[in-house]
């Protein structure tokens, strides 16, 4: 008997081009390859149609995301409101598939309480209300501050609303238990992100600099490379280079006022990819403890040598493949230890060994369909 599945994301999930999309995408492929029917409902902003999509799902929707001065409110979160579509309820509605709403941004009418008697999944991104504190606790803007901590706050209420109506999907178990503990969910279970490595790349023993990167437009990224390049950076003789997309004119000034220091503005996906295989040491400060870092997985997968700290890795299951340090000293200490240490075969298949117990793509899609049906 066909098994068919209803998938609504809050962004279009192709290209698969950076890590908020990475889960999106490779749970719909993965997914598709283990043989379920998918009925796609994207929302559209500055991504758009992908035919793309087509090979993977039975069929595509696309929903126009509200525009602001018709979705913000002192009740609901901007990033839920903006898409409460009636097509897609309407949608929905033409059958009885179960539905697996991805990311609480796509749950208005699971708030609404227009989904009765459905078998409805909620993928949890992170804790949202804990991601949106740390941005307003980050960003130098007063208006956009003043919009993070409005956020946060009715996001706390909504999330906490919602925690007992749905089976709640986190990928870290800090998340899971903090939607039981903190919220009251009635289920929330642990599903590993989806990722597009399921083996690595044939390494060079040794690189040649190290490596910061990341969406370098978000607030929480610039600061961890603002903090990187002052306090660690700042008197060690060891080449760092900042890559990733919009970084602010004054992080590109900072970058290139050392010797030792440069950035990469908007690199392809290939050269990012390049960069990341060719580092020696990959420096991975975390200022947030909510959901995964997929730069993170990125880089075990296709690099060498990873630092981070406890925030990095929490609940994630990694601390056996990373380098755990969280004071600009020790820092400094572990990237004069590792630029000079080999990474070799042996190092890599035991590395990607250990990944494959958490991030088998194909054991967390049989684990998802197991809870579905």
């Amino acid at each position: 008997m066909d098994k068919h599945l209803h998938i609504v994301t809050h962004d279009v999930p192709w290209p698969a081009d950076f890590g908020g999309v990475y889960d999106l995408f490779y749970k719909i492929k993965t997914l598709h390859q283990l043989g379920i029917r998918i009925h796609l409902h994207c929302f559209t902003g500055k991504r758009h149609e992908q035919p793309e999509l087509n090979l993977y799902c039975e069929t595509v929707h696309y929903y126009p995301r509200m525009r602001k001065r018709n979705s913000f409110s002192l009740r609901l979160p901007y990033i839920v409101r903006s898409r409460r579509d009636a097509t897609l309820l309407k949608n929905l509605e033409k059958d009885k598939y179960p539905i697996l709403l991805d990311g609480i941004h796509c749950t208005y009418f699971l708030h609404t309480n227009q989904l009765p008697g459905r078998k409805v999944f909620v993928r949890l991104h992170n804790v949202e209300h804990l991601y949106y504190r740390k941005l307003f606790k980050l960003e130098p803007d007063l208006v956009k501050k003043a919009y993070f901590m409005l956020e946060s706050i009715l996001l706390r209420k909504y999330e906490k609303g919602l925690a007992k109506k749905a089976v709640f999907l986190a990928v870290s178990e800090d998340d899971a238990r903090y939607y039981r503990e903190r919220l009251g969910a009635n289920d929330v279970r642990f599903l590993p992100v989806f990722l597009p490595w399921q083996s690595a790349p044939e390494q060079k023993s040794r690189g040649s600099y190290c490596l910061y990167h990341g969406n370098l437009s978000i607030s929480e990224n610039e600061k961890a490379a603002e903090w990187l390049l002052n306090e660690v950076f700042n008197d060690i003789d060891v080449p760092i280079v900042i890559a990733g997309k919009d970084p602010s004119l004054p992080l590109q000034t900072l970058a290139h006022s050392q010797n030792h220091s440069c950035i990469v503005v908007n690199p392809s996906e290939r050269e990012m990819q390049d960069m990341i295989q060719k580092a020696q040491l990959h420096v991975i400060p975390s200022l947030n403890q909510t959901g995964v870092k997929l730069k993170l997985l990125n880089a075990l997968y296709n690099g060498k040598h990873c630092l981070t700290n406890k925030a990095g890795i929490s609940g994630t299951g990694l601390h056996d493949v990373c380098t755990l340090v969280e004071t600009a000293h020790d820092y400094k200490q572990a990237i004069r230890n590792l630029f000079l240490q080999d990474y070799g075969k042996a190092d890599q298949a035991a590395r990607v060994e250990q990944l494959q117990k958490v991030y088998c793509n194909e054991a967390n899609g049989q684990k998802l369909i197991s809870w579905i049906y």
